[in-house]
């Protein structure tokens, strides 16, 4: 028999007050607290490898720590503690191996140009792994005290392994039911845990090729479900298709929805595209909304959004002046499907596609299989990396760099102090 439905929260109920609300039902145990953080350094720490090592393309070269802070139902939140990165203790009877109770976050830290530690938005990650823990019955916490962790983690660790301006590590926050009971029930204990591994850039000089799923390779996410929150039970089922693109040449799969074929995500990334209206004519930037939960509230998409309304709209002419090659559009959240994506394209007015996340970063798309389909994605923009890809993606990444690697201050590009490991 499988366990009572969690509640499923909406993502506009991603506030810090909704949150606090919901911990003040039980506010006689310990909550999450990073002022109690403790610190054991590694005695034989690791020598960071250069930036050409292939060892950073087996994604597996983790730094010298890891942060964990344990919770159990009777006894609330222990003192986080950072320590030398190494197993944990895990039996094999616990809840996250058999019933995906985990849920997880995925971030970056960035040296600078100016040769500053940053995080890109980390509150609302925090936030997030809070809605995405409670989704799964893993205990909630102050987004605010995970977000000082996460700080207090790259502090440390990325002081050492990231030495070089305009480089980025990936962070990793997650959090498991590690308690040593097999039935099917809301987990008694939960384990936290921060981790970083250096990964290769992941960018696209010659676009992604992306295959339109069919009905025979599952679906990703579907309605009142838990595509929404950031869950490992949405990844795995989902590699066997992936798995089956990267076999065909493809890089990824276009994940579609129901009969009519609704577009929803490319891979684990969010996808957009730039179009003009078949009726209106206008030109319109376009993702699909988040209103049923199918799509990730993801912190990139959030942000492509939030820069191009300020910018690509009614921006102010000061902002116009930089985007003045670009024509002004409509960003619009709202379903569309793989038929209007051909239609768009054999009737010319597809402008460009492309694909966001934290691994992916901006990544322009080149190709879209559908069945007998084939969708050639216009690239007229030349990119720094001697590549191509959509005037619009190409804009967009190149104002995200800016904040997130501090060439231009934001509020957005979080400034962390390093501490290191004394």
């Amino acid at each position: 028999m499988a366990p009572a439905a969690v509640p499923v929260i909406s993502t506009s109920e991603l506030t810090v007050s909704a949150i606090k609300q919901d911990l003040s039902k039980a506010a006689v145990k310990p909550q999450l607290d990073a002022s109690k953080l403790t610190y054991t350094f590694n005695k034989s720490p690791n020598t960071v490898p250069a930036l050409n090592d292939p060892i950073r393309l087996e994604q597996n070269s983790t730094t010298d720590h890891m942060l964990t802070v344990k919770w159990t139902e009777k006894g609330g939140w222990e003192a986080p503690q950072l320590r030398p990165y190494g197993p944990l203790d895990l039996m094999p009877t616990a809840s996250c191996i058999h019933y995906a109770t985990q849920a997880f976050e995925g971030m970056k830290g960035y040296r600078g140009v100016d040769g500053k530690l940053r995080l890109f938005r980390p509150d609302l990650n925090s936030k997030r792994m809070t809605l995405s823990s409670t989704r799964i019955a893993l205990p909630s916490f102050p987004p605010e005290e995970l977000e000082e962790l996460i700080k207090a983690f790259v502090a440390v660790d990325c002081a050492k392994w990231l030495p070089d301006p305009n480089t980025f590590i990936y962070i990793r926050p997650a959090i498991i039911a590690s308690g040593a009971a097999l039935g099917v029930q809301k987990p008694r204990e939960a384990t936290l845990f921060i981790i970083a591994v250096l990964f290769p850039p992941m960018d696209s000089p010659n676009g992604l090729r992306l295959l339109a799923s069919k009905e025979d390779m599952g679906t990703r996410a579907w309605p009142g479900g838990h595509g929404w929150s950031k869950v490992g039970a949405n990844y795995g089922p989902t590699l066997q298709a992936q798995g089956e693109a990267r076999e065909r040449g493809f890089d990824q799969i276009l994940w579609l929805l129901g009969k009519e074929g609704r577009v929803t995500e490319a891979g684990a990334s969010n996808f957009f595209i730039v179009w003009k209206h078949k009726y209106t004519g206008r030109l319109q930037l376009v993702t699909a909304p988040l209103g049923d939960k199918i799509i990730l509230d993801g912190v990139t998409r959030r942000s492509v959004l939030e820069l191009s309304r300020a910018r690509l709209t009614h921006q102010p002419s000061e902002i116009r002046r930089e985007v003045q090659h670009l024509e002004k559009v409509e960003v619009v959240e709202e379903d569309f499907t793989i038929h209007d994506l051909v239609e768009a394209h054999a009737e010319g007015r597809l402008v460009e596609a492309f694909a966001c996340g934290t691994a992916f970063f901006v990544a322009p798309i080149a190709y879209i299989q559908y069945v007998d389909e084939g969708i050639d994605v216009p690239m007229t923009a030349a990119t720094e990396d001697g590549g191509k890809a959509g005037p619009y993606a190409s804009a967009i990444k190149t104002w995200l760099k800016e904040i997130m690697y501090g060439r231009v201050q934001h509020p957005w590009g979080v400034v962390v102090e390093e501490r290191g490991a004394k």
